[in-house]
């Protein structure tokens, strides 16, 4: 639908008509003339657009992945990638946006809200929108946009959990704590911080597109994961020895990594959650270039410091470090200059490089470095905005990371026990050995390359 046939025609010719003029003082005279459905529209719009970008990421998360696990693991991992996104959409639904949002608009029974009585007796909602004329706040955007965008989000947390678990677990115990994860567990954390909940009101923790509520959730789960599953055989040997297992295609790997930079600029961007404004448009572009300089700041101090430490670059440490400097400058990507917002992905670019052997001396298997690239260096996003933006506090940093921190590691360590004790998290020995593509998928992703 033409962005013009949603207003009036006389609104629809003035806004163009502004548009074109040149910028003389009449032009402030004219700009009253547009009515506040535009505002609404290009609201709408910016989370739509942002929404689709984000989603654009699953398949960075799925190429990333493909790339970096084993080829008798690639089918599985790709299996993983759709399936979570769609159990995501389907649990966001029915529980986890009126989770996230209890104090929002909706409401049980059916009204212009869109808000009505699910089968089981839940709170869902219709997520096509509202026109204009059905609300009274046309300062925002339809709520179908609203859900879309905030959908994008919580379908992200459950991919970063998926590589690190990789090539030893099985892919329905996966599933099921995706369930949980997408439907209860980010939700509950994610309102406390952008649903008007105590982390926001009570200790003014500073998260604009969620280096914590994101990306560190989503950490937190895999590194509980990743304990209890235990690691890979062959991954580590006796006194302390590591024995590094590569990945199948680089290339994947690196078109994965480009996909989510691509990604990121929704992420970020539409989280300003405004464009109706000239000063909303400028803050959205100032993002964009604060995200963009924060990947390449990661990117390029991955590149130097493996060359430094050991005498060759790694593509893997500077795909990750790209994705590490994107997820550092997410906590706060309108304030800082682009000199800033670079040294602040490039620490994130530092934080892989020593943590990636760190978690391997502490036999902590994580197939594709999303430890080091989302949790700590989300932990660091939150903590450099306090150099950024004079609103934040130390204490309301600190503090809300622990809360988050504790009540992931908690509630995700305990639904992972309860799964392996049901019914098991790891695949058999000889399963792991012939690959998950044929003990759990049955369709090998390069059968000419893969027999044993």
């Amino acid at each position: 639908m033409k962005l013009y046939s949603l207003m009036k025609p006389g609104a629809a010719l003035l806004m163009f008509g502004a548009m074109a003029l040149p910028a003389q003082a009449q032009d402030a005279a004219v700009a009253t003339a547009v009515p506040t459905h535009s505002v609404f529209i290009f609201n709408s719009l910016l989370f739509l657009i942002s929404g689709f970008l984000v989603m654009f990421m699953a398949a960075g998360f799925s190429m990333l992945e493909a790339g970096l696990v084993r080829s008798k693991n690639v089918s599985m991992q790709l299996t993983k990638n759709v399936a979570l996104f769609s159990f995501a959409a389907i649990m966001y639904y029915l529980i986890g946006y009126n989770l996230m949002y209890p104090l929002g608009n909706w409401s049980i029974g059916t009204d212009d809200t869109g808000g009505y009585l699910g089968a089981f007796g839940v709170a869902v909602l219709e997520a096509v929108g509202v026109a204009p004329e059905a609300t009274d706040d046309l300062s925002y955007a339809s709520t179908g946009s609203d859900y879309f965008f905030q959908l994008m989000f919580c379908a992200t947390t459950a991919s970063i959990v998926s590589g690190t678990l990789a090539e030893r677990m099985k892919l329905w115990p996966f599933l099921i704590f995706t369930l949980v994860l997408t439907g209860v567990l980010y939700p509950i954390q994610a309102s406390w911080k952008w649903g008007g909940g105590f982390l926001d009101t009570q200790f003014g923790f500073l998260d604009f597109a969620g280096s914590t509520v994101v990306h560190s959730v989503g950490g937190w789960a895999a590194l509980t994961g990743a304990i209890i599953l235990g690691a890979r055989k062959g991954k580590y040997g006796p006194n302390g020895a590591i024995y590094p297992i590569p990945g199948s295609n680089m290339t994947l790997a690196t078109l994965g990594t480009f996909i989510l930079w691509l990604g990121w600029f929704g992420f970020n961007g539409g989280s300003q959650l405004a464009a109706g404004s000239i000063g909303d448009i400028a803050d959205v572009s100032r993002i964009f270039a604060n995200t963009n300089a924060g990947a390449a700041g990661g990117a390029v101090a991955a590149l130097l410091l493996t060359q430094i430490i050991y005498k060759k670059t790694d593509i893997t440490m500077v795909l990750n470090g790209a994705l590490a400097g994107l997820v550092s400058i997410t906590a706060e990507p309108l304030t800082p200059g682009l000199g800033a917002a670079t040294l602040i992905g490039a620490v994130g670019g530092v934080i892989v490089v020593f943590a990636v052997p760190m978690l391997d001396k502490l036999k902590i298997d994580d197939v594709v470095g999303a430890i080091p690239v989302h949790l700590f260096a989300g932990i660091w996003g939150t903590l450099a905005v306090l150099f950024t933006n004079p609103e934040a506090t130390f204490y309301g940093q600190i503090a809300s990371i622990i809360i988050v921190g504790v009540f992931m590691v908690v509630t995700s360590g305990l639904v992972w026990l309860i799964l392996n004790a049901v019914m098991g998290l790891r695949v058999s020995e000889e399963e792991e050995m012939v690959g998950l593509d044929k003990s759990e998928i049955g369709v090998e992703a390069y059968p000419e390359f893969t027999k044993i």
